[in-house]
């Protein structure tokens, strides 16, 4: 005679299959259902941050002040409900909680609740516009996602080029400055150094606001040179991460068939079909078993 499992409709494994199904839906793009949820996150995300440049406005804070406030309080309702719907679903809650749109996620909703204890604190306002970076969700959605990768990748790869030119570039600005401060002096409003190297940092990237101008013909001729040296100080970096994105772009592109999961913990995709960490951070990447069954059909 056939027994029942006791188990197999315990509170437990209704509450696991439903943590899966939202893990699926919140943190997989490949299901319609994760689309629609990322599509509703961003239009959010989106008339958050509307809100908040519109209250910055004298004449419509005037107006629609509390307004605005109800609209926020009620978005960050939602967003505190999606960040610890997050942390629930999540197999691995200290990546999640660690990662870049985690640590994003958290400081989007800690400026309303802040306001609440401390409203004097209006500079804290400003950390509020960190939501507008959540807004780069919406490339999970697209192929433009791949792109960004691309680009985030090449600047990392040409991170140590640029680091060691920065670092040739300030001293450059540097002996520019004190040239330009023995040249002219106090008595032409070069006071210090500090000012004359000010000073050769406006010339150098062609800003040149005209608050400092050499009067001598010698200060003339180094702060032509200085203009000069700018456009091969803003051509030569420019080169580098032209030629080296040139060079993934066309000879590092993977043609095979990835995931539509994102990682726990950099929320990056383009891992293999039978992947089980990330190919960029080394996370785990807990993909479901039928994500993967899906992403092989295709």
């Amino acid at each position: 005679m056939h027994h029942p499992n006791p188990l197999s409709d315990t509170p437990e494994s209704g509450q696991s299959a439903l943590r899966h199904r939202l893990e699926v839906i919140i943190f997989g793009t490949g299901s319609t259902a994760g689309r629609r949820f990322d599509i509703t996150l961003i239009a959010l995300i989106l008339l958050s941050v509307s809100i908040v440049i519109f209250d910055s406005v004298d004449e419509l804070h005037n107006r629609f002040g509390s307004t605005f406030w109800t609209l926020e309080l009620a978005l960050t309702g939602l967003f505190t409900l999606e960040y610890a719907t997050r942390l629930w679903c999540s197999h691995k809650r200290s990546a999640y909680l660690l990662s870049f749109w985690g640590i994003i996620d958290f400081l989007a909703i800690v400026p309303t609740y802040v306001a609440l204890f401390f409203p004097e604190a209006a500079p804290l306002a400003i950390i509020r516009l960190l939501r507008v970076m959540r807004v780069f969700r919406i490339f999970r959605l697209i192929t433009l996602f791949a792109e960004l990768n691309e680009i985030l990748a090449v600047l990392r790869g040409t991170s140590k080029s640029i680091f060691v030119f920065f670092v040739m570039v300030m001293l450059v600005v540097v002996i520019f400055g004190c040239v330009i401060y023995v040249i002219e002096g106090p008595a032409h409003g070069f006071v210090s150094i500090p000012v004359s190297v000010y000073w050769a940092v406006v010339t150098i990237t062609t800003v040149g606001y005209g608050d400092l101008v050499p009067q001598t013909v010698a200060g003339r001729f180094v702060a032509g040179l200085g203009m000069l040296v700018g456009y091969a100080i803003i051509a030569v970096p420019t080169a580098i991460i032209t030629g080296r994105l040139w060079e993934r772009v066309n000879g590092q592109r993977n043609p095979n068939p990835t995931l539509p999961w994102n990682c726990p913990l950099c929320a990056k995709q383009g891992h293999g079909l039978l992947a089980q960490y990330c190919q960029h951070c080394g996370a785990e990447l807990d993909v479901p078993p039928d994500v993967r069954q899906q992403a092989e059909k295709r």
